[in-house]
Order: structure tokens, then C-alpha cells, then sequence
């Protein structure tokens, strides 16, 4: 564990390494579509702050049946497909579980050449980072 970064790095090749990365929360704002981007967002930008380029998902829910109507999943589950169809990257399944608190998010796995993994260890002022396809958002790391 000496690196802090939110996806793991795995060299399958010389010039090719996979990223993955899961990332999960209860809703942070009350639209369950809006809830669904935010969390695909949020998985997919782990892929992205590591250089890689993203390309499958699976879903990751907990959801209270006894408590929500199946059509605040459906609404999440469409936001969250919505934004991964924004940056080309295939939900290939996932897993739900009942729970008495609501849980949405993603494992996302990427790609990126081994020699252009960006880490919070070497990654250098100026280094751009957070460009999302179809997104309106950039964000320069400066630490």
C-alpha cells in the first residue's frame, strides 16, 4: 500500500497495464438520474486522474426494496449508463444486494501504456488531469 491513489495499476505487457477502480456512496443530492451520473462520474474520473482510458463498468447497488420504489433504481441506473455511454465505456454487469440504506456506484477498468500512469507520487505541477469526454470540465493539478 505505498500509494494513496483511488484505482490500482496492474502491467499486463510492456506497453499496455490495466486500472481498476470501485467507488461507491449513499445519494448526494435528491434526483435519482442526477445521483447516477454523479456516481458513474465520480468512478470514471479515477480511471482518468491515473492517464488511462476507461472502458468497462459494472454497477454496484444496494438498494431498500421495502422502502423505494424500483423506479428510483431504474432512474439512478440510467443516469449511471447515460454517463458511461458520454465516454464510450460498456457496462458489462454488476451486483445488487438488498439493504436498508441506498448505495449506487461503479467498478470502472481502464487502460493506459505502463510508462504514462499519472500517481499522486509523480505527478507534477501543470500535469492536466479530469479532461472527461463530453464533459465541460478540466481540472489542472497543482500540488
Amino acid at each position: 500500500m505505498d500509494s494513496p491513489d483511488d484505482a490500482g495499476v496492474y502491467q499486463i505487457s510492456d506497453d499496455q497495464a490495466i486500472i481498476q477502480t470501485v467507488d461507491f456512496f449513499t445519494p448526494i443530492v435528491d434526483d435519482p438520474y442526477a445521483f447516477g451520473q454523479i456516481a458513474a462520474a465520480n468512478a470514471l474520473s479515477d480511471i482518468y486522474a491515473m492517464g488511462g482510458v476507461p472502458k468497462t463498468a459494472m454497477n454496484l447497488v444496494g438498494f431498500p426494496l421495502k422502502q423505494m420504489d424500483i423506479s428510483i433504481l431504474r432512474q439512478i441506473i440510467q443516469g449511471g449508463l447515460d454517463k458511461l455511454k458520454e465516454a464510450d465505456v460498456v457496462l458489462v454487469g454488476g451486483h445488487s444486494v438488498e439493504d436498508k440504506e441506498l448505495k449506487y456506484g461503479l467498478s470502472v477498468t481502464g487502460f493506459v501504456h505502463p510508462d504514462r500512469v499519472l500517481t499522486k507520487k509523480n505527478i507534477q505541477a501543470g500535469d492536466m488531469q479530469g479532461a472527461l469526454p463530453g464533459f465541460q470540465y478540466q481540472e489542472q493539478i497543482v500540488y
